[in-house]
C-alpha cells in the first residue's frame, strides 16, 4: 500500500497532511483511553511489538508493486486482534517511519498519505469487530466468517484510500483506473489469506492461553471468556 512516488505531488500532498493529522489525533485518544484501562505500561509493550513487527511486514516479507501502490501482507486484522486497535495504530505509524527512515527515504514524501491509508481503516475495522463480535465473545473464539469480515474491511479500506489518493494525484483517467484494478486485484490474495494467518495465530494463543491470558501485553479481549 506504499503509494509509489509521484502520484500526488507539490500543493495537493497538503491533504495528506491533514488526513494523517486526523488520523493521528484519533490514535492519540484511542491510546489514552487504553492507557485509562490498562495502564501506560501495557500501550507501550504493545507498542514495541507491533512497530517490530510491521518493520518485519514491510521490509521482510514478500511485497512487489503493483499499479499505483505496492502489496504488502500488512496482517492489521491480526495485529489488532493480538493486541488492541491503539497499540496496532502506533505500531503501523512507527513501523512504517521506521522503514522509510532506514531503507526507503524516496517513500517519506508520501507518508502522509501512507500512514492515512493505514491507520483510518484499521480503526473503521476496530468499529466494524465492536458492532459484528458480541461482547461476550473471546477473539480466540471468533470464526473464519468473522476473522474474513475483519479483513475485508481493512484491506478494502486499504485499496478505497490507495484508489482515492491517485485518482486525486493523477486525475480520473483510463490509465489511472487500469493501474487502480490492477492493485485491487492482485490485492485479492492478501484478503483470502489473511483471515486463515488470523485464525492461525488465535489457535496458538488459545492453546497457550494459561500462560498468556494475564499477559499486559496481549490484548485482553482475546481471552474474554476464560474463567
Amino acid at each position: 500500500m506504499h503509494i509509489e512516488p509521484g502520484i500526488v505531488t507539490g500543493a495537493k500532498l497538503a491533504l495528506s497532511y491533514v488526513t494523517a493529522a486526523g488520523a493521528l489525533a484519533y490514535t492519540a485518544k484511542t491510546s489514552f483511553e487504553m492507557i485509562k484501562k490498562e495502564g501506560l505500561q501495557a500501550l507501550l509493550g504493545r507498542s514495541l511489538f507491533t512497530t517490530l513487527l510491521v518493520f518485519f511486514f514491510f521490509q521482510v516479507l514478500p511485497h512487489h508493486p503493483v499499479g499505483v501502490s505496492e502489496v504488502h501482507f500488512i496482517l492489521g486484522s491480526t495485529l489488532f486482534l493480538m493486541f488492541g486497535a491503539a497499540p496496532a495504530a502506533i505500531g503501523l505509524f512507527s513501523g512504517l517511519l521506521l522503514q522509510g527512515l532506514l531503507f526507503a527515504p524516496i517513500d517519506l514524501p508520501q507518508f502522509g498519505m501512507n500512514v492515512t491509508t493505514l491507520l483510518v481503516p484499521l480503526f473503521a475495522m476496530a468499529a466494524l469487530a465492536r458492532r459484528t463480535i458480541p461482547q461476550g465473545t473471546a477473539y480466540v473464539d471468533i470464526s473464519y466468517k468473522q476473522a474474513l469480515q475483519l479483513s475485508l474491511s481493512y484491506q478494502g479500506g486499504i485499496v478505497a484510500w490507495v484508489a482515492f489518493w491517485a485518482l486525486y494525484g493523477m486525475g480520473v483517467e483510463a490509465h489511472t483506473l487500469a493501474s487502480v484494478a490492477s492493485f485491487g486485484a492482485a490485492y485479492l490474495a492478501v484478503v483470502l489469506l489473511e483471515p486463515i494467518i488470523d485464525l492461525a495465530v488465535l489457535a496458538v494463543a488459545k492453546q497457550t492461553n494459561k500462560a498468556a491470558k494475564h499477559s499486559a501485553l496481549l490484548e485482553a479481549r482475546l481471552f474474554v471468556n476464560d474463567k
